[in-house]
């Protein structure tokens, strides 16, 4: 059981003179309209720090909390192994499985990054991967060091390679994928990302280390990072990765399932993460071992 969490953010214009039970269900990644009901007979909701009621109507700037009691969190694997440390940033491995962040409004404390705060509350995450990946995670310690690292992240100056396992087999041993990718409605959660024409610009590129008769063992070298999108990508070539339970033909959504973007299941290892290092100039070059799945098979541990 954790400890609860309130949830506060200020209202925009396009809630102004809605109700309060008309705006929350508009949105149903949290919660069906009989969910935020059930949560205001509770009086878990407050505008402005005062008891809302389901009728309430709002206005552009009110404050809206769902001060949310504990809840049992899923069962993830609460692991994490330190890879580098310095006065600046710290690089983590992260078991697939484990989220990195809150997310989805089921874990807040069964996280990578309360995991690591555990040790080193100052930690701040400069980048994520998704539940089902593995691998290196980079995070920042210092003021200096959250602002560095973004910029180094948005300018493309981070080196990062990834494993996966795909079904089916490239027809070359390397090709770059490039489909825009941007936001779809879904039924379930409102939106989701997909290859989407006018969406973001996004390049993938792929290079094959082993086939392996149904399945390819690729080494993949990201120069953007939008949302999901080695596996977007990747499914849209027709190349899914081994177990991806969300993304299918087209890189889009499959219609059918109760299968969410963050559920894990296929196989992705965030492999190596390369910079010069912006305070003092050296380059660190920081490598996680691939599990076993995604090693070749003369490849020894480690």
């Amino acid at each position: 059981m954790n400890r609860g969490h309130t949830h506060r953010r200020q209202l925009g214009a396009d809630s102004h003179g809605r109700s309060l039970l008309e705006h929350l269900a508009a949105d149903p990644r949290h919660g069906s309209r009989a969910d935020w009901g059930e949560r205001l007979a509770r009086g878990e909701l407050f505008l402005d720090g005062v008891a809302a009621r389901s009728d309430a109507p709002l206005r552009a700037g009110a404050w809206l909390e769902w001060r949310r009691p504990p809840w049992e969190e899923p069962v993830v694997p609460l692991c994490a192994a330190l890879l580098h440390r310095d006065d600046d940033f710290l690089a983590v491995a992260k078991p697939a499985g484990l989220p990195t962040m809150p997310s989805g409004g089921r874990f807040l404390d069964h996280t990578l990054l309360a995991l690591v705060r555990r040790r080193f509350p100052e930690a701040s995450l400069l980048h994520r991967l998704d539940r089902g990946t593995s691998g290196l995670v980079l995070m920042a310690r210092t003021v200096r060091a959250r602002r560095a690292g973004a910029e180094l992240f948005q300018s493309g100056r981070i080196e990062r390679r990834y494993r996966g396992r795909v079904v089916g087999a490239p027809a070359g041993d390397a090709l770059t994928l490039d489909a825009p990718i941007g936001e779809v409605p879904h039924p379930r959660i409102g939106r989701a990302f997909a290859v989407q024409p006018d969406g973001r610009a996004a390049a993938t590129h792929v290079e094959v280390i082993e086939r392996d008769g149904a399945t390819t063992l690729v080494a993949i070298r990201i120069a953007t990072g939008r949302p999901h999108q080695i596996r977007i990508h990747l499914a849209a070539a027709g190349l899914p990765l081994v177990g991806e339970p969300f993304f299918g033909p087209g890189g889009r959504p499959r219609g059918e399932g109760p299968a969410l973007p963050g559920d894990p299941g296929y196989l992705l290892h965030a492999e190596t993460l390369a910079f010069a290092h912006p305070f003092d100039g050296r380059r660190l070059a920081l490598h996680c071992p691939p599990p076993i799945a995604l090693r070749r098979r003369d490849e020894a541990p480690g």
